[in-house]
């Protein structure tokens, strides 16, 4: 349904990439459509389907790396967004809102399929569970899809909201003040949490990479 050439286009080592380097700007259509939101106008929302349904199926593809799950998971954002119209307040454009709601949503289905590998099976004792999760870590054939597994391992222990700032502002292009426009918090507090998480990734990284090469 939401799948694009884009998906086979060159990537880097993040797990989310930006695509076609989108601009954050506030376009004046924007301010119309979040005025026709607040208004709870169904037209509002097929606009918002028709504008943005690519752009989001891109980001799942860019976390899930699978066609199937990232256009299940586009469904299941376009869904919640329509459920939530009435909780959108209109601080940032349309587009961050979706977004956060696409990364969140990612994260949680990569959260339940990494716990449904861990503990299924037709007999799962003490003995086998750690080889289920030493078996994860295995590098795959393609370099990039062992990067983004690997990546997505490390954010997925990440709290929510700082997992979402930091790939916004790595992934998306969104600048500190846009974050903040969007999130209500001040400047310095933003660049304190990006600090720190991207302190804490490296330390994980660094352990991961310690236990699969011991």
């Amino acid at each position: 349904m939401y799948a694009t050439r884009s998906e086979t286009a060159s990537t880097n080592a993040f797990c989310v990439w930006p695509n076609d380097a989108p601009s954050q700007k506030r376009d004046p259509d924007d301010v119309d459509l979040v005025m026709r939101l607040q208004a709870h106008d169904e037209t509002a929302f097929r606009k918002i389907v028709e504008r943005y349904a690519s752009r989001i199926y891109r980001v799942c593809y860019g976390i899930l790396g699978n066609r199937h799950d990232a256009n299940d998971i586009a469904r299941e954002v376009f869904a919640k967004v329509h459920h939530s119209l009435h909780r959108f307040a209109g601080r940032s454009s349309p587009y961050a809102w979706i977004y956060r709601i696409t990364v969140n949503e990612c994260y949680g289905f990569l959260r339940k399929k990494r716990l449904n590998t861990t503990f299924s099976g037709d007999s799962l004792d003490d003995a086998q569970a750690p080889c289920t999760e030493i078996a994860d870590w295995r590098p795959t054939p393609d370099r990039t899809a062992m990067q983004r597994d690997f990546i997505n391992k490390l954010l997925a222990d990440v709290p929510e909201d700082d997992r979402w700032l930091l790939i916004a502002k790595e992934a998306e292009g969104f600048s500190i003040a846009e974050l903040s426009q969007v999130t209500g918090l001040k400047e310095h507090t933003i660049k304190g949490r990006l600090f720190r998480v991207r302190q804490a990734l490296a330390a994980a990284a660094r352990g991961a990479l310690n236990a699969a090469r011991s």
